[in-house]
């Protein structure tokens, strides 16, 4: 999850990680690159104790990992791996236009329970075919897995609602639909990470009747270094392409709307994320145990944001584990 910085508002992405490596060179710095905002005269601040430039860098992955393109290209060719080992995947329409569909995974066992994932990209980006990495770790442990594909946030002309309604129609195809590919419509599942992560929030507190399912459809989400409260990314660069309304971030805040949760979640996050982000993650797994609902909080130290995602295909990493904990399926 990774953007171009906004030039007239914020210092250069390419001056900074020069600056940085210029630092890293000297003996004294020799040890670790300098992760963060850039050094600054403080600002006023705009959210919490955050001036301008913090809040924008906190919502700016590249900040904090500089590696994140490199990464990304990782998860896009080891889900070229993984299509190679288990073929590739059942292609299916949820909707009318060409980017509603989804990729199933099947695994061998009938009846199994099914992950639907739901992908990041700063509500930019991202694919269903670059997110078929994990696909093997569910499959081998008996459960299908579900990539999703949807609108992008330009193409929604920065309505987010528009995308989270595509989700949810997705989410509900799967469920009415399970059993066509062996799936138990009663073991339906849902993740996301960063602003799938966000997604999976809002999916999490749907009034699934009003797509005709009962309201614990979903038996349980992992929420992967999301957000969760609309409030500060609205105070950041992030609305220069997400058009907020007071109704739009009511809306898609699934902290404030904790009633309506109806499964119970796994919030997971890694200590070398934003700050932010990894408040965001705090504090609404504290709001969920604050409200009485059933929730699991995962910090994992020394990982990065969109390492956070990789992790999601290893059994013995942090999402990992937590994904088969959530499902009670075993290590594969």
């Amino acid at each position: 999850m990774f953007e171009k910085p906004i030039a007239s508002r914020r210092i250069s992405r390419r001056s900074m990680l020069a600056t940085a490596a210029a630092v890293a060179a000297t003996p004294a710095a020799a040890q670790e690159c300098r992760l963060g905002s850039p050094p600054h005269h403080r600002g006023q601040p705009v959210f919490l104790n955050y001036d301008q430039l913090e809040l924008d860098a906190s919502y700016d992955q590249a900040y904090y990992e500089p590696l994140i393109g490199q990464v990304s290209k990782r998860l896009a060719s080891n889900s070229e791996a993984a299509r190679a080992r288990l073929g590739p995947p059942q292609r299916m329409a949820y909707g009318r236009t060409e980017i509603e569909k989804l990729d199933i995974y099947r695994t061998k066992a009938t009846s199994a329970p099914v992950f639907v994932m739901i992908h990041g990209g700063s509500w930019q980006t991202g694919a269903a075919k670059d997110y078929g990495f994990p696909a093997e770790l569910f499959v081998n442990a008996g459960a299908h897995f579900v990539a999703l594909d949807f609108i992008d946030i330009k193409t929604a002309v920065g309505d987010l609602g528009v995308m989270a309604d595509q989700v949810r129609r997705a989410i509900a195809w799967v469920c009415k639909n399970a059993a066509s590919f062996g799936g138990d419509p009663g073991r339906i599942y849902i993740g996301g990470h960063s602003s799938g992560g966000h997604l999976c929030g809002v999916a999490l507190i749907t009034d699934w009747p009003d797509y005709g399912l009962p309201e614990t459809a979903v038996k349980g989400g992992l929420c992967m270094s999301g957000m969760y409260e609309m409030e500060p990314v609205r105070l950041s660069w992030r609305r220069e392409y997400v058009h907020f309304t007071d109704q739009m971030a009511d809306a898609m805040s699934a902290q404030r709307h904790i009633d309506k949760l109806r499964a119970p979640i796994t919030v997971t996050y890694g200590t070398f994320e934003t700050p932010d982000f990894q408040r965001q993650s705090r504090d609404f797994a504290a709001a969920v145990k604050a409200a009485g609902k059933p929730v699991e909080l995962v910090e994992a130290p020394n990982y990065a944001h969109l390492e956070m995602a990789e992790s999601l295909g290893n059994p013995y990493g942090p999402n990992g584990r937590a994904a088969l904990a959530l499902m009670r399926l075993g290590l594969g």
